[in-house]
Parts: structure tokens; C-alpha cells; sequence
């Protein structure tokens, strides 16, 4: 289900914002590039958990993870995304 999710696309523009933001601030260390995956990991659990509330059939143009493997699965990995951003 990872694979699926997040081969579904997306123009990722929450953690390009963050890396551009920290650059401009001076920073090109780890920590930025940490953050930003933890920012894109929370905003595809939230995707993922407001497809399950909606009973959204698509997520950018497939199925999404809900339709695809129902809503308890889908729950339980928009969860762990969560955890770990």
C-alpha cells in the first residue's frame, strides 16, 4: 500500500516550500530535509484519513487507498504515517 500511496503523485509543494524557505534562512543542513519529509508524510495522512471520512472513490486520478483496501486498512496507515511524521 506504501508503494501505491506514494507513487499516486502530487506535486509535493509542502516540502519544496519548506526546503526553499530554509535556504533562504541560510540553512542547507539534514534537519531540513528531515522536516520536509515529515510535513509530506503528514499531509498524506491526513489525504488519506479525509478520503476515508469522505468515501472518496479517487485520489488523483486512482483509486484511493480506501476503495482499494477499505477503510479500516487505510485508517491504520494514514495513522502510522502520522506517527511517524
Amino acid at each position: 500500500m506504501g508503494g501505491y500511496i506514494a507513487g499516486a503523485g502530487g506535486k509535493r509543494l509542502r516540502p519544496i516550500l519548506l526546503l526553499l524557505a530554509a535556504r533562504l534562512a541560510g540553512y542547507r543542513g539534514p534537519r531540513a530535509v528531515r522536516l520536509a519529509c515529515g510535513v509530506e508524510l503528514l499531509h498524506t495522512a491526513t489525504l488519506i484519513h479525509d478520503d476515508v471520512v469522505d468515501q472518496a472513490p479517487l485520489r488523483r486520478g486512482q483509486p484511493s487507498a480506501n476503495a482499494q483496501w477499505g477503510d479500516d486498512a487505510s485508517v491504520l496507515v494514514g495513522d502510522h504515517l502520522y506517527s511517524k511524521s
